[in-house]
């Protein structure tokens, strides 16, 4: 893979790990049961940093991508890993959207959240109303 398709995918992957912090990777570590709502709290404050930091990422790796896709057209040559690059890309504008749509959208997060835990512990569930021994 040549350096100007590595360049692109490295900073649109930043920015979607960047975009993420707020909104995916608190909600992932939380479904995973390793932290609670205190790490999305504190992340969630930095929304308005990340999200935007996230859209230029990704926008700038797609600039990076079609200036070395140009300049590969212009010299005749093929452009080594333009598939990988091009699908990091389109993978990173998703987890952008993705954190977009979860901070618009906060009453659907709140959904989300609540069926993801409900069918995580469905089997889970107790009746605690005869625990005093009767």
């Amino acid at each position: 893979m040549k350096a100007g398709a590595i360049w692109a995918s490295l900073v649109a992957w930043s920015g979607a790990v960047l975009s993420s912090l707020c909104c995916l990777l608190p909600l992932a570590v939380i479904v995973l049961g390793l932290g609670s709502g205190a790490f999305m709290a504190v992340t969630m404050r930095y929304r308005w940093l990340l999200i935007p930091a996230g859209v230029l990422g990704v926008a700038a790796g797609f600039v990076l991508y079609a200036r070395e896709r140009r300049r590969c057209d212009a010299l005749g040559c093929r452009m080594a890993g333009s598939r990988v690059a091009l699908a990091v890309l389109l993978v990173a504008s998703l987890i952008v959207v993705s954190s977009i749509v979860l901070d618009r959208f906060p009453e659907m997060t709140s959904d989300v959240l609540a069926r993801l835990a409900e069918d995580g512990h469905s089997g889970a569930r107790h009746d605690m109303k005869r625990m005093d021994g009767r």
